[in-house]
Formats: C-alpha cells, sequence, structure tokens
C-alpha cells in the first residue's frame, strides 16, 4: 500500500525529511547516484529506482511494448529495466511502497545544457516526474573524465532545497548543471542556451556484411551568450534553468495568424 507524502502546514514552514526519489541515465551503480544518496540520506527519506544500465539519449521514451523488470538491490534501491521516465512511472504507481514528495535526476556524467535537454534521459526523470504532480530537479556535471566533483552539486541541492521547492510550480521542471570543479564562481539563472553539434557517421563493416554505423558528435564552436547555462557553466558558475513543460510561444502563433495563407483560406 502506497503511503500518502507528507504534509505540512504554516508559513515560512521548513521542508525537513522529504520522501526523495533518485534516478537517473548512467545506470544504478553510477557514482553520480551515489554521491545524490549520500547527501540527501541524513536529512532525508530517500528511495532509489534507477536503470540497470547506461540509458543515456533516450529522452522521455517509455516502455510500452513489454514487461519492465524491477529488482531490488538494497532496502529502498530497485534497478529496472526500463528508462529514467519509466522509474519515475513505476515509482509513482507503486513499485515502491511510498509516494515520492520530490525527484532528483543525476548526477549526470557530463552536462545537460540547451538543445541537450531535448535528448536528455537525465532531464527526462524530472519532466516525468513533473507530469506527474511531483517537483523534478535534474542535476549534470560539466565533464565526462575523472575526478568528478559531484559533492559540490550535491549539497548546493541539500542546502538550498527549501528555496528549490519554493519557487517550483507544476509548469516546469528544474535543470542544475554544475562546472567540474571544488568551488563555484557563484550561481546564475539561466535560460538554455542553442547548443548544436557537428556530428558525423562512423561505419564499421563487420565480417558477416551489412554495415554498422556510429554516430559521434562534438559541440559546435559558438559564441556564448550571457544569461544562457552554457555561459555560465563555461564560466566556472553553477547553473539553474526552469525548464517549461509547455512549449508556448504566442508571438511565433501571431506571426503565422496574420500570414498570407491565413488571409486567403
Amino acid at each position: 500500500m502506497i503511503q500518502p507524502p507528507l504534509t505540512r502546514t504554516g508559513a515560512g514552514a521548513t521542508f525537513l525529511n522529504v520522501r526523495v526519489l533518485l534516478t537517473n541515465d548512467d545506470g544504478i551503480l553510477s557514482p553520480g547516484l551515489k554521491a545524490l544518496e549520500d547527501a540527501f540520506s541524513p536529512e532525508h527519506e530517500v528511495w532509489v529506482v534507477a536503470p540497470d544500465g547506461e540509458r543515456s539519449g533516450y529522452s522521455n521514451s517509455i516502455t510500452i511494448s513489454e514487461p519492465i523488470r524491477v529488482t531490488q538491490v538494497a532496502e529502498r534501491s530497485f534497478a529496472t529495466s526500463g528508462t529514467p521516465a519509466d522509474c519515475v512511472i513505476l515509482a509513482t504507481l507503486g513499485a515502491i511502497p511510498v509516494m515520492p514528495e520530490l525527484v532528483v535526476s543525476g548526477i549526470n556524467i557530463g552536462p545537460n545544457l540547451g538543445s541537450d535537454i531535448v535528448y536528455s534521459g537525465t532531464c527526462a526523470g524530472a519532466r516525468q516526474s513533473v507530469y506527474k504532480g511531483i517537483p523534478g530537479i535534474a542535476v549534470s556535471l560539466n565533464s565526462f573524465h575523472p575526478p568528478f566533483h559531484f559533492q559540490p552539486a550535491a549539497a548546493f541541492l541539500v542546502r538550498h532545497l527549501p528555496e528549490l521547492l519554493e519557487l517550483w510550480n507544476p509548469d516546469h521542471f528544474i535543470n542544475v548543471n554544475a562546472p567540474n570543479t571544488p568551488e563555484y564562481a557563484g550561481v546564475e539563472i539561466t535560460t538554455p542556451a542553442m547548443r548544436r553539434y557537428d556530428d558525423r557517421l562512423l561505419p564499421f563493416e563487420p565480417p558477416r556484411g551489412g554495415t554498422y554505423y556510429f554516430v559521434d558528435g562534438r559541440p559546435e564552436k559558438a559564441e556564448l551568450e550571457p544569461g544562457t547555462d552554457w555561459h555560465a557553466v563555461e564560466n566556472g558558475a553553477l547553473s539553474v534553468s526552469p525548464i517549461m513543460l509547455n512549449p508556448v510561444n504566442h508571438e511565433v502563433e501571431r506571426h503565422y495568424r496574420l500570414s498570407a495563407f491565413m488571409q486567403t483560406t
């Protein structure tokens, strides 16, 4: 039986002992996930539902054509054969015996800046949480190579959890990107940069015929615009971006309504 979420009343209530669900797209053995668990556990009730292996680039995909295997690996920790979004869906529908009050996805090895948000399984975990009406935070580290400085990012989330929960609303999830440094040159509230990649195909021909392709790419060199997540992280600051779930742009809609083809229909 799923326990209801904790309730708190009164102005200026302190958000202590929050029931936190951790997930990621790097897999349940990722050191970034362990860093979050270590940081949140002393003050909060932590549950982990994460993929049993890497699911990077899976975006918000969900499993609908086959069953999802769930394996308990510790008292409050479960590995699944699904995607990050699947993990949140499973947890909120009863695969664990409690209802999370917060979902934190990460800490991802590698940044999720700008257009990366579209493809990121890390961001999908936080987005799926908000689809379920639960605050969601995605957190990533701007490095693919050790040594990894996960602890400062995890400590930031724990220390500022009351403020982040107070700022959150059901229209968005929070995307945090951290420099891979022991200390930050401040914290910036940012918008996503336009981050394009210089992609290429790497073909491989196996002995028995056919062709396999690997897709490789690096971010294109671009002038970094102040106020964006990429600019902040590259300059040593921790980036916090509210990412809206509903991509409405009334200015573009107005442009279409006033276009010539609308005047002739």
